[in-house]
């Protein structure tokens, strides 16, 4: 992914900076202008005291100023979002209204309630909520135009050759020890009651909210099992069918608002959608996710049944990777000798590319993209070996039992073109859409008003555009 070469603010000051703003707008006073937004020093001076306190929490210090630093990532978030605006450049109001929601009932949360808020901020809850509509709204649109500026640079293999040979030997990352495994897994026999059980149980819902016995959002708070919207009342951002499971969005969009849909399963589990509102192409919904849950004995019942397999393994009548293609429920390993890769993880973000896929996994994938359960087990083992069989789930929560053999532990080493080629290639496309983005930036500058105060000027500024 693209490093941005701009720290945005506007989320950073939300909590801190509200009040602030409101106090100190009597004796603030400009000390920059891009295109026709202005910068006050207060915020100059909030940031710059958020970015101390972070580099003290993270165990580093700049030579920079940090109120320099500041200003100027502020200029650069204000060009990026007047910019924006000259462009047309379209963003996601509804997402926008959403998060400030969120971030609001937050506040509330971490207060106690809303009147304590309101007292701590000196102002009305509108106010608040304004303040930081504007902020978000400016930061999305500062965000999308650096995307836009960005997307379409690309990188082909003569050029991280290039780059991978600019880079002295102590320029090239360490890339930690990684683990090469395979797994046998094994889904409960009963998945397809399991399943079915489900289905009841969605359906049960869908009549309770359909009848008004019950309210769609509270069945999503007592009942869901995404923990990301569970306790919004099910309630999911505006979103685009395109970045939806295709089941999923193919359900919602034959939907009208207020309408709930039948039971839909996505490769996430089972749902029931309720539209809210459609603008444009953004849904905005809800929704109620279950998976499948199995008793004790079905669950067991799959950890017997690769008890076995691993037996036969361990006496040689029959090889690991002869019984994972023979016997394994997962299909993106099993015709592979049950070799490990991410393409769980592809089939998830739908990327296609398929130079993407790796069998190398860092310690820090575990927890993120693969399970801690694996890591756990391969932590027991020596290369070669293979483990009892134990109880997990995948990344989408769907129980299972599953066995992993460690078949390489690769060293801590320096980055090679042979063994780490998607590493520099991912650095390399980074170095150059900070090339193409700050020769755009300088650009900008040069062609909008730009003012700085004059106690400000002096300043180290990265680009030095800024100061004409």
């Amino acid at each position: 992914m693209f490093k941005k070469g701009v720290m945005f603010v506007a989320l950073a000051l939300l909590c801190a900076g509200v009040a602030a703003q409101k106090r100190q707008v009597m004796l603030d006073k400009v000390v920059a202008v891009v295109g026709g937004s202005a910068i006050l020093y207060s915020e100059v001076d909030e940031y710059a005291r958020m970015l101390t306190q972070q580099r003290r929490q993270e165990g580093y210090t700049s030579d920079r100023d940090p109120h320099n630093e500041a200003l100027e990532a502020l200029m650069t978030q204000k060009l990026l979002y007047n910019q924006a605006q000259i462009d047309s450049v379209k963003v996601n109001d509804g997402a926008i209204l959403s998060a400030v929601e969120d971030q609001l009932q937050r506040l509330i949360a971490q207060e106690g309630s809303l009147a304590l808020l309101e007292a701590k901020q000196h102002m009305p809850v509108f106010s608040i909520r304004e303040i930081m509509r504007q902020r978000y709204e400016e930061q999305e649109y500062a965000s999308e135009m650096q995307r836009t500026v960005v997307d379409k640079v690309s990188i082909v293999p003569g050029e991280v050759e290039r780059f991978y040979k600019s880079l002295s030997r102590d320029s090239l990352p360490t890339v930690a020890e990684q683990y090469v495994y395979a797994q046998i897994t094994k889904f409960p026999k009963s998945m397809t009651e399991a399943k079915q059980r489900t289905r009841e149980r969605l359906l049960d819902m869908r009549e309770r909210a359909i009848t008004g016995n019950a309210k769609f959002e509270n069945l999503a708070r007592m009942y869901s099992q995404d923990p990301g919207t569970m306790m919004r009342g099910g309630e999911m951002q505006p979103s685009r069918l395109v970045e939806l499971d295709p089941s999923f969005g193919a359900a919602l969009e034959k939907l009208r608002p207020g309408q709930i849909s039948e039971v839909v399963e996505s490769q996430f589990g089972f749902h029931i959608i309720q539209l809210i509102d459609k603008q444009g192409e953004y849904y905005h919904f809800r929704y109620i996710l279950l998976r499948p849950i199995y008793t004790v004995e079905e669950q067991t019942s799959s950890l017997r049944t690769l008890d076995s397999l691993v037996g036969l393994i361990r006496s040689d009548s029959i090889t690991f990777e002869r019984a994972a293609m023979e016997h394994s429920d997962d299909k993106g390993s099993k015709m592979n000798g049950g070799v490990v890769s991410n393409s769980d993880i592809m089939s998830y973000y739908n990327a296609t590319n398929p130079k993407l896929t790796v069998t190398k996994f860092l310690r820090e994938d575990f927890g993120r993209f693969k399970s801690l359960d694996d890591y756990n087990a391969l932590m027991k083992l020596k290369p070669g070996e293979m483990s009892d069989a134990f109880l997990t789930e995948d990344m989408l929560g769907n129980q299972m039992a599953k066995v992993v053999k460690l078949l390489e532990i690769i060293p801590t080493h320096r980055a090679s073109l042979e063994e780490d080629y998607l590493r520099l290639e991912e650095m390399a496309l980074e170095a150059k859409q900070e090339r193409v983005f700050r020769d755009w930036l300088s650009k900008k500058i040069d062609a909008m008003y730009v003012y700085i105060d004059p106690e400000f000027r002096d300043g180290e500024f990265d680009n030095k555009h800024w100061v004409k």
